[in-house]
């Protein structure tokens, strides 16, 4: 069983910066490949990017790349969206997730450990 806590979200004009953080507990950290996915209100919740256990391989989605970047420091259970160039349509609750999947997966069904998510808006 894993549990994962994020922070950092918040208010932020365009073009400006924010960076996410999840940390998990429990002592499989290391070996999970972990998730960030976003939710707007009336949509589905939407793979962001990913990581691999060991930090060396991510995946990300089209409209964040180069915009965003996905870390993880497996000494601290904490794993880290940075979040560069903001717009409105980035606008959404972010949650991180987890579990024995694939780094390149990108269903949210993949994976079953999921934070209770953290409410990023950009605006205009």
């Amino acid at each position: 069983q894993v549990q994962l806590v994020e922070s950092g979200g918040g208010l932020v004009q365009a073009g400006g910066s924010l960076r996410l953080s999840c940390t998990a507990s429990g002592r499989t950290f290391s070996t999970y490949t972990m998730g960030w996915f976003r939710q707007a209100p009336g949509k589905e919740r939407d793979f962001v990017a990913g990581i691999s256990y060991s930090g060396g391989n991510t995946n990300y989605k089209d409209s964040v790349k180069g915009r965003f970047t996905i870390s993880r420091d497996n000494a601290k259970n904490t794993v880290y969206l940075q979040m560069n160039s903001l717009k409105p349509e980035d606008t959404a609750v972010y949650y991180c997730a987890a579990d024995s999947t694939p780094w390149h997966v990108t269903r949210a069904e993949n994976y079953r450990y999921w934070g209770q998510g953290t409410q990023v808006t950009v605006s205009s």
